[in-house]
C-alpha cells in the first residue's frame, strides 16, 4: 500500500525472512536428511566390516604363523589385512565426506534441521580404523 507518494523500500535477499515452509516441505527435508543418514550408517557398516575383517586376519595369522615357518610371498597375510583396514579407512573417509558435503548442502536450504549424531559415529568409527591400522604396523 501506496501512502502519499511514499513507495515501499525494497528489501535486500540477506535481510529478508524466507517465508514459512508448508508440512510436506518440511518432511521432505526431514526424509531427505534420514536418506543421508541412512546412507553414512551403510558406509560405516562397510568400513567396520573391512575393518575388523582385516585386523581379524592379522591377528589369526600372527598367532599361527608363530607356530610355522613363514614362507615368503608377494602378498602374505599381513599385507592383506592391511589393505583390508586401509580400505575401510578408505571408504568412511569418502562416506564422511560426501555426507558433510550432503548435510551443508541440505542446510542451505533449511537451517532449522535439526543436527544428527550420525556424523559423530562416523568420527568414531574412524578412530577405530586409526588405532587398528596404527597397531598393525607398529607391531611386526
Amino acid at each position: 500500500m501506496i501512502i502519499a507518494g511514499l513507495t515501499p523500500e525494497p528489501q535486500h535477499e540477506s535481510s529478508a525472512v524466507p517465508p514459512p515452509m508448508d508440512v510436506n516441505t518440511r518432511l521432505a527435508f526431514d526424509r531427505t536428511r534420514a536418506a543421508y543418514d541412512n546412507t553414512l550408517m551403510s558406509w560405516i557398516r562397510t568400513a567396520t566390516s573391512l575393518i575388523s575383517f582385516g585386523f581379524t586376519i592379522y591377528k589369526f595369522f600372527q598367532i599361527e604363523l608363530d607356530r610355522v615357518a613363514q614362507v615368503k610371498r608377494l602378498i602374505g597375510p599381513r599385507e592383506f589385512a592391511l589393505f583390508m583396514v586401509g580400505i575401510g579407512m578408505l571408504s568412511m573417509l569418502m562416506g564422511t565426506f560426501e555426507y558433510w558435503q550432503n548435510m551443508r548442502g541440505l542446510r542451505a536450504r533449511c537451517p532449522d534441521l535439526p543436527r544428527s549424531r550420525t556424523g559423530y559415529i562416523g568420527l568414531l568409527i574412524s578412530v577405530l580404523g586409526v588405532l587398528a591400522l596404527a597397531v598393525m604396523i607398529l607391531r611386526q
